[in-house]
């Protein structure tokens, strides 16, 4: 079972369901287009997690790495996030 810990709750993520998702069933205000990790427009910052964050493929958008993409990254255990827009410029 994941848990995300973010300034305004914390909760589970379902069997097979994404972070992005995770974060908008428990009413979060994320921003997001394509879901592929193409626009990055999902992106938060990873404040810390308990294992590593991967992709199952590459993404596109540009990320630091202190950001994860919600649409399409997987996480496990524990993950603190900032799910703030981040302004890009």
């Amino acid at each position: 079972m994941t848990w995300v810990m973010t300034s305004k709750k914390q909760f589970y993520l379902h069997d097979d369901e994404s972070l992005l998702d995770g974060l908008l069933r428990t009413g979060h205000d994320v921003n997001y287009q394509c879901r592929e990790g193409y626009c990055g427009s999902c992106r938060v910052k990873r404040i810390a997690s308990s294992h590593t964050i991967d992709y199952p493929f590459d993404p596109l958008a540009m990320i630091e790495e202190d950001e994860i993409l919600p649409c399409c990254c997987r996480v496990q255990g524990v993950i603190y996030i900032n799910h703030d827009p981040i302004e890009k410029l």
